[in-house]
């Protein structure tokens, strides 16, 4: 179903008027999606008609923050093409098509330098067998003004997931239940951490259904993984 929503993205244009290029300012991203601005500089867009409901809510003083808002943007202009699109062509649902986006934000460090994160949790129903749940994360050095990846978290040869696997391993798997495994060529696959956030103490992992586990096993899952128990990482937060 992401997938329908990203090959959605281009209709999303002309049935929208998103015209794509960068937004002037975080402000003006959440006014142009109908959004109202809340306490603690936060974003709330809310919509709903027979076709579909839409909340979403996300910080809008992240440092990289077009970044973020871009990819908010991409995808409510994804959905909404997808719900009318099917609306139009199927007749309108005893159950509207859902979206919902929710954020969680965390620091580390003491500033001006240290991290930033935000991860954005994204639920969808658009009428397949089950809803989806993924994460988006945007984490920032504050030293370096950078955005930090997975790639650019450890220092190079430093080999991060031989000591974050077995972590990650024991605690999905005892959400997952008790003789859940997670096997290698997923637990040490890079792409399977991308979603992430940095605290002081921990980095927190996070895990859409079906990513190393069947979702019939598990869910939306997290990991919390001690820092001190991992290889150093190569920012100062």
């Amino acid at each position: 179903m992401r997938t329908l929503i990203a090959a959605a993205l281009a209709a999303a244009g002309a049935l929208l008027g998103w015209a794509g290029g960068p937004v002037a300012a975080a402000d003006s991203a959440c006014t142009s999606m109908g959004g109202d601005v809340e306490g603690d500089q936060v974003c709330h867009v809310h919509a709903a008609n027979a076709a579909y409901t839409l909340d979403m809510k996300f910080p809008l003083d992240y440092p990289d923050e077009q970044a973020l808002t871009d990819y908010v943007t991409q995808n409510r202009d994804g959905f909404v093409s997808v719900a009318q699109t099917s609306s139009q062509t199927s007749g309108a649902r005893d159950v509207p098509y859902q979206m919902e986006v929710t954020s969680q934000q965390y620091h580390s460090g003491q500033p001006p330098a240290g991290t930033r994160s935000v991860v954005l949790k994204v639920f969808e129903d658009l009428g397949g067998p089950r809803p989806s749940t993924s994460y988006k994360s945007f984490n920032y050095d504050l030293g370096s003004h950078q955005p930090i990846t997975f790639d650019t978290l450890f220092p190079p040869n430093s080999k991060p997931l031989d000591a974050i696997y077995p972590i990650v391993q024991r605690e999905v798997g005892h959400q997952a239940g008790s003789g859940t495994a997670i096997l290698p060529g997923s637990g040490l696959d890079s792409s399977h951490y991308q979603n992430f956030a940095i605290t002081d103490d921990e980095l927190i992992f996070y895990f859409a259904p079906g990513e190393l586990l069947p979702p019939a096993i598990a869910g939306a899952t997290q990991a919390h993984v001690p820092r001190n128990a991992i290889p150093p990482l190569a920012i100062k937060g």
